[in-house]
């Protein structure tokens, strides 16, 4: 994918994807590692768009309460269930919010009993719903050694709360003030990096074992820069956390993604919010893109000459790091004429806006 140099925000369809590529594609169905499904009146209509292109998902707890016990987390995997399109096979795996009294003993529990895949550290402050988030991440040493013991992996929101610190620089001084030094405490303990915007964080990722260490890698970081939160004004509905990152930022992540490291795997941070939400004077972090993820990863994947990395990145990476199986169920996408997605979904909380990226959308699954 070829983008102007430095900081340059793309314009309109900015990247030209030639016809070379094979038509269709067949892989195993893609899993999503990092997804936001929220709860009530929004969880039937997001879960259906999700539950249509993904077999499995990793579900942020970041609720309000957010999910911090075992018995938690069953209640919000039933109403995850309850609210799935008839005769879906969709699987939600669910993960504990972390806080500063976790109590590692019902943690451990959890995951002994097939109700946890991960836990999620949320610095205080640092994203949506994240108030209740960890404030000193030493005080989690005996629950991160609980979870070393039972083989649960700790996802990060990779971020420093700190007024002091530059927004666009707090990935990179999470890791080498929070990060490293939690890894070094803990040496057996896996952790996955989520939603990594910068080159530092890509350079960190592969230097580890990627037993211990990897990363999701989100739609909408690989396809817009900074400057797309400004392009011609506010643009709130591109606004994320942690928010996109210079154009050379840009460029590592899509070397990353498709380079078929398998420290890498996908991760949409699909993260819905109302309309109203996100166009106010203190609009909510997030952005929508669980219609049109995988047809923008197709899309980089194939700009980058990289098709033949996808299945690994979209269905292979992911379930190697977590010990679970490959989909058995396969799926296939076709490459036709350019299609626009809707540019919003309905929700009984308010009206969603969809994400659209900055390119052609060509790639659709292929039913049957």
């Amino acid at each position: 994918m070829r983008a102007p140099a430095g900081d340059t925000a793309p314009r309109g369809a900015c990247y030209s994807l030639a016809a070379m590529s094979l038509p269709e594609i067949e892989i195993p169905c893609p899993d999503d590692w990092h997804l936001h499904l929220r709860d009530a009146d929004m969880l039937g209509a997001v879960l259906a768009d999700t539950a249509a292109a993904f077999a499995r998902a990793i579900v942020m707890p970041n609720l309000k309460p957010p999910v911090t016990t075992a018995a938690m987390a069953v209640a919000y995997r039933e109403r995850i269930r309850a609210a799935l399109p008839t005769a879906s096979a969709f699987e939600p795996l669910m993960t504990c919010y972390l806080t500063d009294n976790t109590d590692p003993g019902d943690l451990a529990a959890g995951a002994r009993d097939g109700v946890f895949t991960a836990a999620k550290l949320y610095p205080a402050g640092a994203t949506t719903n994240s108030d209740a988030g960890v404030t000193d991440v030493a005080r989690l040493d005996p629950v991160l050694a609980a979870m070393s013991a039972a083989g649960l992996p700790l996802l990060v929101h990779g971020e420093v709360v700190d007024d002091t610190v530059d927004i666009f620089d707090r990935e990179a001084v999470f890791i080498e003030r929070v990060l490293e030094p939690l890894r070094r405490r803990h040496p057996g303990l896996r952790v996955v990096l989520e939603h990594v915007t910068t080159a530092e964080a890509v350079a960190y990722v592969r230097g580890a074992d990627p037993a211990r260490l990897a990363a999701t890698i989100t739609p909408h970081h690989l396809v817009i820069n900074r400057n797309a939160l400004f392009a011609g004004g506010i643009r709130p509905h591109v606004y994320c956390l942690p928010v996109a990152k210079r154009e050379r930022h840009r460029l590592a992540l899509v070397e990353a993604a498709c380079s078929g490291d398998v420290h890498f795997f996908l991760g949409t941070d699909s993260a819905p919010h109302t309309v109203a939400a996100k166009e106010n004077a203190c609009g909510c972090a997030g952005i929508y893109n669980s219609v049109t993820a995988l047809a923008t990863y197709l899309a980089v994947f194939e700009a980058a000459g990289a098709l033949g990395h996808f299945e690994a990145f979209a269905c292979r990476n992911g379930p190697a790091f977590y010990g679970l199986p490959v989909n058995a169920r396969r799926v296939r996408f076709g490459r036709g004429a350019a299609w626009q997605p809707p540019a919003q979904r309905a929700t009984g909380a308010g009206p969603v806006q969809v994400f659209a990226p900055p390119l052609e959308l060509c790639w659709q699954q292929v039913a049957g």
